[in-house]
């Protein structure tokens, strides 16, 4: 799940997660104003996001400085049996859908749910479909005011269990 930063423990620590696909990974590579002020906010909150493996693989293309910084910031997040299992039952059930989203997806729901943060908005949304837990939120619809301007999804959500975000 997306851990908490240490001495920020508390209950909605343990209900929130906040996961990234490779397009997020590759707006805070380019510095992408958008992509940094969400990542901020999620560090400001006392989170961790999570990569799943298959999404650092994918990203990944050599060391460079920025890149180590991203990857020093964020957990990743290693592909178990289960995640497998369950994001091939979402490739069967969403045509069309990628192995890298399907997992970012997958990987999410696991931990509960929470966000996912793309640039890919449309692909995950499909798959939202067969994990309704899962809030896609796109990092181009972020602003400063804390809410996306796309598709009246706030970014500062309140979770299923009443927790503020």
């Amino acid at each position: 799940m997306a851990r908490p930063r240490a001495g920020k423990e508390n209950k909605t620590a343990r209900s929130v997660t906040f996961t990234f696909d490779t397009g997020m990974l590759i707006a805070l590579e380019r510095r992408k104003r958008r992509a940094t002020e969400a990542f901020r906010a999620i560090i400001r909150r006392g989170f961790l996001p999570v990569v799943p493996a298959v999404v650092y693989a994918e990203w990944w293309r050599g060391r460079t400085d920025i890149r180590e910084e991203v990857l020093a910031a964020v957990i990743v997040e290693d592909t178990p049996p289960l995640l497998c299992r369950v994001a091939g039952e979402a490739l069967g059930a969403v045509r069309g859908s990628s192995l890298a989203d399907a997992v970012v997806m997958a990987s999410a729901a696991l931990r509960g749910g929470g966000v996912v943060y793309t640039s890919d908005l449309d692909d995950l949304m499909r798959l939202s479909r067969h994990f309704p837990t899962v809030r896609v939120l796109a990092v181009s619809a972020f602003n400063s005011s804390g809410f996306s301007s796309k598709r009246g999804v706030l970014v500062n959500y309140r979770s299923r269990r009443g927790d503020d975000v």
